[in-house]
């Protein structure tokens, strides 16, 4: 058992607990801020491994010509209707010990000292979420060739303001549902080298004077998360999302829980802590395929398109579009 010593501190169960949920409820609505809604982080407990949301399906064919020279019989037009199915993934904290005598050594308030820890987990649980996330939405559009504009074996390879404009075509004439960008870093950058390069009056300025990248009107959420890195390609492909509103749910599915108990019989006296907790996974558009992607799958599972079946008739009632890619510095 690795317990901490006297480099460490006390816990206090409600003041690490109070901590991660402020942290938390910051990091959900600077997520959903900067993505103007296009990921949503809340709290939404259900039951069981699985959340179904059933609807409608559209119909090809209810309009149609009438003719009025005819009174003949016709054939009625059933509805049916199908789920999006979201999956609930199983998270634990630690455990992790601490030697009480630690708090006393550094001289410190151990209730501020466990409040920023608890903000310190919660920046891990907020990060596990987002990536999780990310890696379900890129599978399932890059999973869904309508969806997907690969330009990994095009003459332009990279991210510039013609391939993003290419990509939101994908969605036709409803291309203003996709309300937000999510990339890496490294296209951003590379979105403004090529802004730079392209020397557009009010745009090559603002990127040099601003360090402001446009992008058709929609804000960019720029994270270095791994789930938009292809390292299966050589070299590295990349994922641009661009999202619709609400494609992307995240929701806290089962009330987490912080427990500590004193463990005694050693040379210290040492508090243990341990979490668990669980969230629920869904795309728009998409259902989790129960069968093949099972139960509380891991992280290889929920990046696998195939395990995202879309249920949505039309591409334009999905969670966004994807744009595949490489690197400026690759080419």
């Amino acid at each position: 058992m690795a317990i901490g010593k006297t480099s460490d501190f006390k816990i206090y169960q409600e003041e690490f607990f109070g901590g991660m949920t402020e942290k938390l409820q910051q990091n959900a609505q600077g997520i959903a801020e900067a993505s103007r809604g296009a990921i949503v982080i809340k709290a939404h407990e259900h039951r069981g491994d699985y959340e179904k949301e059933s609807f409608i399906k559209s119909l090809s064919a209810l309009v149609s010509r009438q003719d009025t020279t005819s009174t003949a019989a016709v054939t009625d037009t059933a509805l049916t209707q199908d789920d999006e199915i979201r999956v609930k993934v199983h998270r634990k904290i630690g455990p992790v010990a601490q030697a009480d005598k630690a708090f006393k050594m550094i001289s410190e308030d151990p209730q501020v000292l466990s409040f920023i820890l608890g903000q310190q987990q919660a920046q891990a649980v907020a990060e596990d979420m987002l990536n999780t996330g990310l890696a379900a939405a890129a599978a399932a559009l890059a999973n869904t060739a309508t969806l997907t504009n690969d330009v990994t074996t095009a003459t332009v390879k990279t991210t510039t303001h013609q391939t993003l404009l290419d990509t939101l075509r994908k969605f036709g004439d409803a291309s203003d549902r996709v309300v937000a960008w999510v990339l890496h870093s490294t296209q951003w950058f590379d979105l403004g080298f090529q802004s730079i390069s392209d020397q557009l009056p009010g745009i090559a300025d603002g990127v040099i004077t601003g360090y402001k990248v446009q992008g058709f009107g929609r804000p960019f959420l720029v994270t270095d998360s791994s789930s938009l890195i292809v390292t299966g390609d050589t070299p590295d492909s990349y994922y641009v999302l661009g999202l619709a509103a609400d494609g992307l749910k995240l929701l806290q599915s089962e009330e987490m829980a912080i427990l500590s108990e004193k463990v005694s019989g050693l040379e210290q006296i040492v508090t243990r802590y341990q979490g668990e907790y669980a969230y629920t996974v869904g795309v728009k558009g998409f259902q989790w395929d129960t069968t093949n992607g099972g139960t509380n799958p891991a992280a290889a599972t929920i990046a696998t398109g195939s395990n995202w079946d879309k249920v949505k008739t039309s591409v334009k009632d999905c969670a966004g579009v994807v744009l595949k890619c490489q690197a400026l510095a690759d080419q």
